[in-house]
Parts: structure tokens; C-alpha cells; sequence
């Protein structure tokens, strides 16, 4: 009686050891986040320089 219990307690020991099975494990990818440049940044410095030009033009 005492190898019957020992084998079933070694077989749910080796069992519960392999219950995931042998499946690759799945990671997800990492996130990239990017900066990206704001709408108004791209006609803002144009502007100021038109606004110098036409300063120094009204002024000259």
C-alpha cells in the first residue's frame, strides 16, 4: 500500500510540474511611441519671419 501511495503522489507531483506543457511562452510587443511635431510649429517661425521682413520693409 505504501508503493501505491508513493507512486500516486509522484505522479501527481510529476504531472502538476508539466501542466503548462511545452508551448512557446507569448510576449506581446513592446509599444513605441513617437513624437511627432505639433501643426503649429511647422508655420509659426515663417510667419515671424514674413512679419520681420515686412517690419524692416515698412520701416526702410
Amino acid at each position: 500500500m505504501k508503493k501505491f501511495a508513493l507512486a500516486a503522489a509522484l505522479s501527481v507531483a510529476a504531472t502538476s510540474a508539466f501542466a503548462g506543457g511545452l508551448a512557446e511562452p507569448v510576449m506581446e510587443a513592446p509599444v513605441i511611441v513617437e513624437e511627432t511635431q505639433s501643426a503649429s510649429g511647422g508655420f509659426v517661425v515663417p510667419l515671424l519671419v514674413l512679419a520681420v521682413v515686412a517690419a524692416v520693409a515698412a520701416n526702410g
